[in-house]
C-alpha cells in the first residue's frame, strides 16, 4: 500500500544519507558499517522501523558489492573516475545501482526515478542529469540482457526475451 511506498521512500532516503557519510569517513567489514549505521543522526532520529530495516539492507548490500558497483560506475560516466564525482552524486549512483543490480522486487524505473528524487532533494543543478544519464546508460544495458539480470524497462513484454542489442540505441547518449 502508499505506507509501504513512503516507507521504501524514507529507507532509500536514509541509505543515501549513510552511504554519504561513508563516502567521508569509509567502514570496512559488516560490524564497522553496521555501527556507522546505528550511530547515524538520521538513522536515528527515523521512527520507521521498516524504513530502518530497508535502510539498513541496501547500504549493506551497497558495501558488500562496492567493487562491482564502483566498476559499473566508471564502465558509463564517460571518462570520469570514482574520485572526481561528487560525494552527494557518487552516494546516489551506488545506491541505485545496488537496486538496479542487485535487487530483482525493484523496477529499473522505480530505481532510476528514485535516484533522480534524491538528486533533486540533496544535489546541485547538475546532478540530476549526471545522475540520470549515468544509469539511464545501465538502464539500456540490462534491458538489453548485458548484465544477465532479468529486468526489462517499462516496455510490455509478452513473454519474450529480448536478445538483439540494438547497437544504435547503445551508441546513442
Amino acid at each position: 500500500m502508499d505506507k509501504s511506498k513512503g516507507s521504501r521512500r524514507q529507507g532509500r532516503t536514509l541509505a543515501f544519507q549513510v552511504l554519504f557519510g561513508l563516502g567521508f569517513d569509509p567502514q570496512e567489514g559488516e560490524t564497522n558499517v553496521r555501527r556507522a549505521f546505528d550511530r547515524n543522526p538520521a538513522v536515528l532520529e527515523c521512527e520507521l522501523e521498516d524504513a530502518r530495516g530497508f535502510a539498513s539492507q541496501l547500504v549493506q548490500g551497497v558495501c558488500d558489492n562496492l567493487a562491482q558497483i564502483d566498476k559499473v560506475i566508471g564502465k558509463h560516466s564517460d571518462h570520469w573516475k570514482i574520485g572526481r564525482i561528487g560525494k552527494v552524486e557518487l552516494a546516489i549512483l551506488r545506491l541505485s545501482l545496488f537496486e538496479i543490480l542487485h535487487r530483482s522486487d525493484i523496477p529499473l524505473k522505480v530505481a532510476i526515478n528514485e535516484a533522480i528524487e534524491l538528486a533533486k532533494g540533496f544535489g546541485d543543478e547538475s546532478s540530476r542529469s549526471f545522475v540520470n544519464g549515468i544509469l539511464d546508460a545501465v538502464a539500456r544495458a540490462v534491458d538489453e540482457g548485458r548484465f544477465g539480470i532479468e529486468k526489462k524497462m517499462d516496455k510490455k513484454t509478452d513473454g519474450k526475451q529480448g536478445t538483439a542489442t540494438d547497437t544504435k540505441t547503445r551508441a546513442a547518449k
